[in-house]
C-alpha cells in the first residue's frame, strides 16, 4: 500500500500541475471595468519645417482583477490619418483582440508623418485626431494633436488648452512676420499694444476644451480666444488690397462657412485706443465683444458666420464706418447695457435666423423677469445705414427707464430699416420720431443683389437704398473701396457701381 501511494501521488501532482496550465484564461465582460491611460492627449510637441515624423508613447493600463480583451484600437480617419500606431509590436492603423492581463499595461507607439509644404486643407496648422478603444461594448478616446505648418504659434505649441497672459510693458509687440500665426487656447495681452499690418492672417484653433475647476470638477468652455485687459490694446491696420484676415484653423472647404469655429475677440473692460481697419473676422462664436468702457474703433470690416452676436458692445464705446454684418446666430449687433454707439454707412443683416440686425438696451436684468436691474444710460446714432432681413422686425428695443429720454437716447437718419411689431401701440409706436428721415422698407422692395448668397451688394436696378444717404466729410469711398457719390451717396456699406 505505501509503494503504490509513492507512485500515485506523483502522478497526481503531475496531473494537478497540467490542469493548472490548462485553465481558461479569465477576462472581465462588465462594460464598467474600463481602461486607463497615461495621458488623455498625446501631443507631438514638434513644429515641422521640412518633410518629417515623430513618436510618442502612450500606456495603457488595466487596474481590474481580471484579463481585458481589447477588441478593437483604430484611428478615426482610417487610411486618411496623418498617424501610425505600433500596438504590442504590430504596426497599423487598426488593431483587433488585444489583451491585457490583470494589473498589467501595454504600451501604444503613435508616429506622426507630415510635409508642412502640402496646402493648408492636407497639412493644417494643427492635426488632431482620436485613437479609439473598444473594449467590453463601449468606447474611449485620446486625443493625438500634432503640429503641422511652419508659423507663428501663440503662446505656442506647448500651453495647449491653456490660459496664456503676454505683457511688453507698455511696448509694442508687431505681428509683421510672413508666417501666418496661430493662436492656441486663450490668449490674454495686457500692457501691450498689438499691431497687426496688412495681409497678415490669424488663424484660431478652437473647439471644447476641459478645464479643471476644483478636485472633483471638470468644466468645458470653448476654445480660440484672443482677449486684451488692462492696458493692452490692438491695432489691425488692414488695406483694401491686403485686409487681416481671423478665423479658424480648419481651412478644408467643407469649413468655409461653418460658424462656432473659435471663441472670438474679446476686449475686457475699461481698455482703450483699439482700431480695426479693412479687416474679416469670421466663423467664430462671437466676432467681437466690447465690454464695458472699452472704446473701439471699427472701420472697412467684415464680420460674419458667428453662432451668436456678431459685434457686442456692453456700456462701450464703438464708432463703426463702412462695416458688413451677416450671418449671426444672435443680433447682428447688440448694445447692451446703455454706451455710446455711432454707425455711418454700415449694413446689418439678419436672414434666416432668430436675431434681429440690431439690439439696443440700457439695463442689465438681475432676474428672469428685470424687477432688478443695473441701468446705464445709452447713446447711439446711426447714419446712411441698412438694418434689414427675413424678419418683420429687424430692429429690437429695451428701455428699462421709460421715463428718462436722456437714458434712451437714440437716432437713425437716412437709414432703411425694417420693422413692423416694434411700432405698435404696446411697443414703441413713436420710433418713426427718432427715425427721420428713414425708409420703412418691406421684404418685397428690391435691396440686395441677392441675399440668399450672402451678395448684400445694392441691386442696380432699382435698390431702395439708391440715393438714399447724405455725403458724410471723410468717408468718400465704400466698403469695396469705390468712390461714393458726392452729392447722394447709397445707404449701407456698398455704393452701387452703374
Amino acid at each position: 500500500m505505501t509503494n503504490c501511494f509513492k507512485f500515485i501521488f506523483p502522478a497526481f501532482l503531475t496531473l494537478t500541475i497540467l490542469l493548472s496550465f490548462c485553465q481558461k484564461e479569465r477576462f472581465t465582460t462588465d462594460p464598467n471595468d474600463r481602461l486607463e491611460f497615461s495621458t488623455d492627449t498625446l501631443r507631438f510637441d514638434t513644429v515641422f519645417t521640412e518633410l518629417g515624423s515623430a513618436t510618442r508613447i502612450l500606456k495603457i493600463y488595466n487596474r481590474h482583477k481580471e484579463s481585458l480583451r481589447v477588441s478593437r484600437i483604430y484611428l478615426e480617419n482610417g487610411t486618411a490619418s496623418k498617424f501610425n500606431l505600433n500596438v504590442d509590436g504590430l504596426p497599423g492603423r487598426e488593431h483587433r483582440d488585444i489583451e491585457i492581463a490583470p494589473n498589467d499595461s501595454l504600451y501604444v507607439f503613435a508616429e506622426v508623418t507630415i510635409n508642412p509644404d502640402d496646402p493648408l486643407s492636407s497639412s493644417p496648422f494643427v492635426i488632431d485626431e482620436n485613437v479609439l478603444f473598444e473594449t467590453n461594448g463601449n468606447t474611449q478616446a485620446v486625443v493625438l494633436e500634432a503640429w503641422g505648418q511652419n508659423a507663428n504659434y501663440i503662446p505656442s505649441r506647448f500651453y495647449a488648452d491653456s490660459t496664456v497672459y503676454f505683457g511688453c510693458n507698455g511696448g509694442e509687440w508687431l505681428w509683421d512676420d510672413p508666417k501666418p500665426y496661430v493662436i492656441y487656447g486663450q490668449v490674454g495681452i495686457g500692457d501691450c499694444t498689438v499691431r497687426i499690418p496688412a495681409g497678415a492672417r490669424i488663424y484660431v484653433h478652437g473647439g471644447l476644451t476641459k478645464e479643471k475647476v476644483d478636485s472633483v470638477t471638470t468644466a468645458f468652455r470653448n476654445d480660440g480666444l484672443l482677449f486684451f485687459f488692462g492696458n493692452g490694446r490692438l491695432i489691425v491696420e488692414g488695406t483694401l488690397e491686403n485686409p487681416v484676415i481671423f478665423e479658424g484653423d480648419r481651412l478644408e472647404s467643407e469649413f468655409d462657412d461653418e460658424p462656432g469655429q473659435w471663441t472670438g475677440i474679446l476686449l475686457t473692460d475699461a481698455t482703450q485706443g483699439h482700431s480695426i481697419q479693412h479687416c474679416i473676422i469670421r466663423n467664430s462664436v462671437i466676432g467681437v465683444y466690447v465690454d464695458s468702457a472699452a472704446e473701439l474703433t471699427l472701420r472697412d470690416t467684415r464680420i460674419y458666420n458667428t453662432t451668436n452676436g456678431g459685434l457686442i458692445g456692453v456700456h462701450a464705446k464703438i464708432t463703426a464706418e463702412n462695416c458688413l454684418f451677416y450671418n449671426h446666430g444672435n443680433f447682428a449687433v447688440q448694445l447692451a447695457y446703455g454706451g455710446d454707439y455711432k454707425f455711418t454707412y454700415c449694413t446689418m443683416a439678419s436672414y434666416g435666423v432668430d436675431g434681429e440686425s440690431i439690439f439696443m438696451g440700457n439695463a442689465r436684468c438681475l432676474d428672469q423677469a428685470c424687477q432688478s436691474f443695473y441701468a446705464f444710460p445709452l447713446k447711439a446714432r446711426f447714419n446712411n445705414c441698412i438694418a434689414f432681413g427675413s424678419r418683420a422686425d429687424q430692429i429690437s428695443l429695451f428701455d428699462r427707464l421709460g421715463n428718462d429720454p436722456a437714458s434712451f437716447d437714440y437716432r437713425f437718419e437716412n437709414c432703411v430699416v425694417r420693422v413692423r411689431d416694434l411700432i405698435k401701440p404696446e411697443a414703441y409706436p413713436d420710433f418713426p420720431d427718432f427715425c427721420q428721415p428713414c425708409l420703412f422698407a418691406e421684404q418685397s422692395d428690391t435691396l440686395f443683389l441677392d441675399p440668399n448668397r450672402d451678395n448684400y451688394r445694392l441691386d442696380s436696378i432699382g435698390s431702395v437704398a439708391n440715393r438714399y444717404a447724405l455725403p458724410v466729410p471723410g468717408i468718400d469711398r465704400d466698403l469695396d473701396g469705390k468712390l461714393r457719390d458726392a452729392n447722394n451717396p447709397d445707404a449701407g456699406c456698398f455704393e452701387i457701381e452703374f
